[in-house]
């Protein structure tokens, strides 16, 4: 199948155009800078320039093309708002698809958008979703939570170095699903009809909220955590700032995802259903703890070559 990736560069892209290959497609990528996604090209991707928002380049990218998988979506450091970028964009690319005769699409959402219609991202999802269900095309709509990869910087790496943990809001449970695993959702939706004018979760098999995640860190690396949890009026001070000034607008509006992921409700839905749709085994699910351990294994096991790598350039200096 020929297989156009939108949004390859990014955490999710990047593993479903891996997924992709693997199973055999030939896919094609529209990115913003081919040079910085040259690492594509290197596993056996197509690079096309594009952009969401110049919609002649959408249909030079979908040409020849049977199915498209959307994963993109704003960052936090683009000038425009997300509501240019992720919905305008959509309705560009939604729109050059049929221009283009592409029917299927994969398009990957949040769980819970509809209930959470006052946060920008979340009401873009939303959007989309309905728009999709009222459309002709054989669309399947993933509902993910949250990525483990994120959880590095924000807790691995701080309580290795003995750095603050910021978090903010209430507890709140999340679902946290390792990118490769949603890649796999993604790129299996393409084999099996039952996912057609369908959506579904795609989360992880147990939720977590902060402290758990703090703890297995601690366990990990044998230190103390120093948390700090943000008040949720400085989180407020915060976005009223940076929605002041134009520049950094797209920054105030992904502040306010935080009233989603630290409000206190569950992040989570059940998965039954969807292992059996696309046809996927729970038990190759990567945990959260297996997804700690495992990067901290890799870090330990490095800095312990460091160290022994030191001792020994230490020892050629000794004059005995």
């Amino acid at each position: 199948m020929q297989l156009l990736v939108v949004g390859g560069t990014g955490t999710l892209g990047r593993q479903i155009a891996r997924q992709a290959l693997d199973a055999g497609h030939r896919v094609r990528c529209m990115v913003r800078s081919p040079r910085r996604a040259a690492f594509l090209q290197e596993w056996g991707c197509e690079l096309t320039r594009g952009d969401l928002l110049e919609p002649d380049s959408l249909d030079y990218a979908l040409e020849d093309q049977d199915a498209v998988i959307d994963a993109a979506t704003a960052r936090a450091t683009d000038s425009c708002s997300p509501y240019e970028i992720d919905w305008s964009g959509n309705q560009n690319l939604f729109a050059a698809c049929q221009r283009a005769g592409v029917k299927r699409l994969v398009f990957i959402s949040l769980l819970e958008a509809a209930r959470h219609r006052d946060v920008p991202l979340m009401d873009i999802k939303a959007c989309t979703e309905e728009w999709l269900e009222a459309s002709d095309f054989d669309y399947t709509i993933l509902q993910g939570a949250a990525f483990m990869q994120g959880l590095i910087s924000q807790f691995a790496i701080p309580v290795l170095e003995g750095q603050t943990v910021w978090v903010s809001g209430t507890a709140t449970p999340i679902a946290y699903m390792n990118t490769q695993d949603m890649a796999r959702f993604a790129v299996a939706a393409l084999d099996h009809l039952e996912t057609v004018r369908r959506s579904f979760p795609v989360v992880g098999p147990r939720a977590w909220t902060t402290g758990e995640i703090t703890q297995l860190c601690e366990r990990n690396t044998g230190k103390d955590a120093r948390v700090f949890r943000v008040p949720p009026f400085l989180l407020g001070m915060m976005r009223a700032v940076t929605a002041f000034f134009e520049a950094s607008l797209n920054v105030a509006e992904r502040l306010r995802f935080e009233t989603v992921t630290g409000g206190g409700a569950r992040l989570d839905a059940p998965m039954e259903e969807s292992y059996a749709a696309f046809g996927v085994d729970p038990a190759s699910i990567t945990s959260l703890e297996d997804y700690l351990n495992e990067y901290y294994d890799r870090i330990l096991k490095r800095l312990r070559e460091m160290e022994a790598d030191l001792d020994k350039d230490a020892k050629k200096k000794l004059p005995f």
